[in-house]
Formats: structure tokens, sequence, C-alpha cells
């Protein structure tokens, strides 16, 4: 069995990887290996849904620049015969405030922000109450809302994108892979746990929270870690006006959902491992206290269900881990890191790798910035301010 490309998890990903390489007008055979053909513990339909481009590294607002509109057309793109791939996107904006220390970081940004063609607009204290009367802003100093951004359904995405992937010819393989065979500098061969071999030119390793499970395979160290992370569905007893996605810089997350809200307050000093067990206090002793303040309406809420989903963290600086082996194994691929940026930049990544096995290089976006240079250098790539 021979395939051009394996890609080593079918999440949105490695699905939208694979839709790329399919769409592309080179031809090449494509395999998706995906263990868990259940998706019960993938990260795709446990994450917030959100996407944005309110970023500070130009790569991220490129990738969000394409996605972002990838997303809206997803619907007639995606679908297949007459079957549309709705993913119930909500362009209802994002908000990001800061207090005074951090006002200046926020300008910052804001300017890079309008330099790359994002529609933003600045709120003074003033002016982030008039809009949002129900925020306590007296500890605040500005904000930036972002109206074009919004939060989709991720779950709606993943099956949109293997879906369509399918319907164009990639071959998706419920198994898992249990190792990787080298000969002459490349990887030739990817065993799976069915006792199958195949044979390929390319490997994509887009497994996310497993990643470094699979570069292991290939002898390859990677600073990419499972870090759990909590989704949270809570409501208010007290009506609150229409919200856009509110993030601040100590991590409070939410946005509308339904009846309710959706989000959390992330720990990155959580312990690393595959951890899906649920802390049911976290969200009285965490959330809700960061909540509350923020909106004093919060102060009668209750939370409803909650799920436990694992970001792929890089350790290095929370960015991807996108391209070749530099120095390694030229035919394997990363697209590994994001660090909860995944779903929201999958379109992007997905092009990126396509064109890099299939074009020989970036064609659109550069992002070499992000690549396994940095890594070996050991010389971080950060984000600054709300990530």
């Amino acid at each position: 069995m021979h395939y051009d490309v394996v890609i080593i998890g079918g999440g949105a990903v490695g699905a939208s990887v694979a839709y790329f390489l399919r769409s592309h007008p080179k031809a090449c055979s494509v395999a998706v290996i995906e263990r868990d053909k259940s998706y019960q513990h993938a990260s795709t339909p446990r994450a917030s849904g959100g996407v944005r481009r309110l970023f500070a590294l130009p790569e991220n607002i490129a990738l969000s620049n394409f996605s972002i509109p990838f997303f809206e057309r997803f619907e007639a793109d995606m679908a297949v015969g007459d079957e549309p791939a709705q993913i119930d996107f909500r362009k209802n904006g994002y908000l990001f405030i800061v207090p005074p220390d951090d006002l200046g970081m926020l300008e910052r940004n804001f300017r890079v922000q309008q330099e790359h063609g994002v529609n933003v607009v600045w709120l003074d204290q003033s002016g982030l109450k008039s809009k949002f009367p129900s925020m306590n802003v007296t500890d605040l100093a500005a904000a930036v809302f972002s109206p074009d951004d919004g939060w989709l359904d991720p779950y709606s995405v993943l099956r949109g994108l293997r879906r369509k992937a399918g319907s164009l010819g990639a071959t998706f393989l419920d198994d898992e892979v249990v190792g990787l065979e080298a000969q002459g500098g490349r990887v030739r061969k990817v065993a799976l746990k069915s006792g199958a071999v195949i044979s390929t030119d390319h490997v994509v390793n887009a497994a996310g929270a497993w990643a470094k499970q699979v570069s292991a395979m290939a002898g390859m160290r990677v600073p990419i870690e499972p870090m759990r992370r909590y989704e949270h569905y809570f409501e208010s007893e007290e009506a609150i006006e229409p919200l856009p996605y509110l993030k601040d810089p100590q991590r409070l997350a939410f946005r509308p959902e339904g009846k309710g809200y959706s989000g959390g307050v992330p720990d990155t000093s959580e312990p690393r491992g595959f951890n899906f067990d649920i802390e049911h206090d976290y969200f009285e002793r965490v959330v809700w206290p960061a909540l509350a303040h923020r909106f004093p309406a919060f102060e009668k809420t209750k939370e409803k269900n909650v799920m436990a989903g694992l970001y792929d963290q890089n350790e290095l600086d929370g960015n991807v881990i996108i391209g070749p082996w530099t120095g390694g194994l030229p035919n394997f691929y990363m697209v590994a890191g994001f660090s909860g940026h995944g779903l929201m930049h999958a379109p992007g990544c997905g092009r990126a790798i396509a064109e890099l096995i299939l074009d020989g290089g970036y064609q659109t976006i550069d992002l070499s910035r992000f690549g396994w240079q940095r890594v070996l250098d050991g010389a971080p790539y950060r984000e600054t301010g709300i990530i």
C-alpha cells in the first residue's frame, strides 16, 4: 500500500491538510490516519470555536486573515453534492480588555493589526462602558474590538473538512500509527496497529496533543505537551446585553452560546499529561469569581455543563511548529503546537503544508519563522499580550 502523503491525525488540522492537498492542481494520493474514529478525546470537538484576527505576530494575523474568510464561505465551498456544510458561524466580534498596566501592549498590537488590514476599533474606558453597560470597567484602561471575528461549531468544521477531503479522494483510515521507518535520511514507511504498512513519500504530523509521541517514532524530540483545559457552559439569571467573544490578560475567555455562555479560564500551570478528569469545583473556585468581577450580573450564574480537552501546548513559545524537520528527516513535516489556536488556523496551515509538499515552498504566507529552526536555536517567537 502506497500513498504520496500520509497525515497522522484526523482532526481539523489533519483534515485541512488533506483537503488542500487534494484540491491542489498537482495530483497526489493522501491517507489520513486517525486512531479514534469517534473523536471522543480529540481536541477539535472540545475547542471553544473562537476565530479571531487579534494577534501581535504578522504570521498569526495573516493566518487568520485567510482562515476566517474561508470559514465564512465554508457552508458553500465545503458542500458535498447538494448538502451544505453548516458550521453555525457567528460574526459577533472579539473583544480584548486590559487594565492600565497592559495599555502599551494593547496599543502596539492595535497598530500592528491595523497595518495588516484588520478591522479593529479602539475603545477607551468610557467607550467600553457605553458599548457594554453591564461590564465593570473601573479597573480597565481600554479595549480593542474586532467586529469581523467570532465563533463557530468546532465539530461541524471537522466533519465538513473530512467529508470534503474524502469527496476529493483523500482516504481516511481508522487505525493507529505505531512506527515510522526511515531509509536514506527520509521517512519511507508508516506501520499501523492493524499490521498494515504504508510506503510514502511524505509524512505530516498533525497529531495535536499526541504530536510528541508521533515525533518520537521518527527520533525527533519536540517541546509539545498535552495541557488540560475546561470548556464550561453556564447561564445567568440576569439579562446581559449581547456580547462578543471576550478575553482578558488573566485568560478569562467566554462567549454567548444558546441561552447561556461558553468559556473558562485556562490554567497554564496545569500539570502536563493526558488528563480528562474534571475538578468539579474549578468553575466556582476560578471561573465564577472572574466572571462576577467583570459582569456583576454573573453573581447569579450556574454551571450547567463542563468538558475537559487538551491543548497541544508548545512549551517553547506557544506557537505552531510548522514545516519540515530541519536537520533531520526533510520529508517529515510538523503542524502542531498551536497551544489553543489550531481550529482557527487549520485552513491557513493546511494550505501552507500543501504548498511545502507540492510547490516546494510557501507560496502565500511565509511561515518560516514558525519552522523547526527556532526550536534548534532555542529562540522563542512569542505572541505578546493576550494569547
